[in-house]
């Protein structure tokens, strides 16, 4: 009877949130753009830069998307760091300079000219008999993240995170399910994979709102702790367990009681 009753609660919590605007979600940054390639790219700097408050998300990449007159696949298509470094001058984001993001874009670009898309970076890697797509993921940060070293002191690496190490990873399984995922929320523009093999993006909200409900026993909020939850949600819906991650997460941000039906 619980599984039923919970199961009752997180469809409707899922058909409450998915409308369009719902909420200050950067997710809806995406959706002003129609072409496949400025979707991903933008996609991945703002879940790169997804930490902090939505209010300050929303206004770096607003700034972001101003200095590169809202064209992102032209811009980085097009990127020199001697030449165009200078549009970001003052631009940081907390603790990730404006030479992290000259850095970002600066790889983006070599992504682009070597296989043409994050997309297609992502299946070289991707391997539809794995359970999941850590071993993908894994190859798309590296790639990324390639030529650039681990220094101390310096937060490059902390934008595209590695799950290789036990990182949670939340922001890059976000992109991840804003790039496979397809509903009124998510973009699912990269078709090849299915929604079946997300892992689902756990932050602070989304392990609060996890344990409340008894979906998760681990205690650590770690890579261990998303594959948990995202195990538990199979069971409710083995095809798609992710589409209830931004339900959940606006619950966190709300901070809304959350009661199970009949308990």
């Amino acid at each position: 009877m619980q599984y039923y009753r919970l199961k009752e609660l997180l469809d409707n919590l899922y058909i409450t949130y998915r409308h369009k605007y719902s909420s200050k979600d950067p997710v809806w940054i995406l959706h002003r753009f129609s072409n496949d390639n400025d979707i991903e790219l933008i996609g991945l700097i703002t879940a790169a830069y997804a930490y902090g408050s939505v209010d300050q998300i929303n206004s770096f990449i607003e700034l972001f998307l101003k200095r590169i007159s809202f064209k992102p696949y032209e811009f980085i298509i097009n990127f020199s760091k001697h030449k165009d470094k200078k549009y970001f001058e003052g631009l940081y984001y907390r603790f990730n300079t404006e030479a992290d993001l000259v850095k970002l874009i600066g790889g983006l670009n070599r992504i682009l000219s070597v296989y043409g898309s994050l997309q297609n970076l992502f299946m070289n890697g991707f391997n539809q008999n794995d359970g999941n797509i850590l071993n993908a993921l894994g190859n798309f940060s590296r790639e990324i993240n390639n030529g650039h070293k681990i220094k101390v002191g310096n937060y490059f690496h902390y934008l595209i995170s590695n799950p290789a190490g036990g990182s949670v990873a939340k922001r890059m399984n976000l992109f991840l399910r804003w790039m496979v995922r397809n509903d009124e929320i998510d973009l699912g523009i990269w078709d090849k994979i299915p929604a079946s093999k997300l892992i689902i993006p756990v932050d602070t909200h989304i392990a609060r709102v996890s344990k409340k409900l008894k979906l998760v026993e681990r205690k650590s909020i770690d890579l261990k702790f998303a594959i948990e939850l995202t195990d538990k949600l199979k069971k409710f819906d083995p095809n798609d367990p992710v589409k209830y991650d931004f339900a959940l997460c606006h619950i966190g941000i709300d901070k809304k009681s959350v009661v199970i039906p009949g308990s």
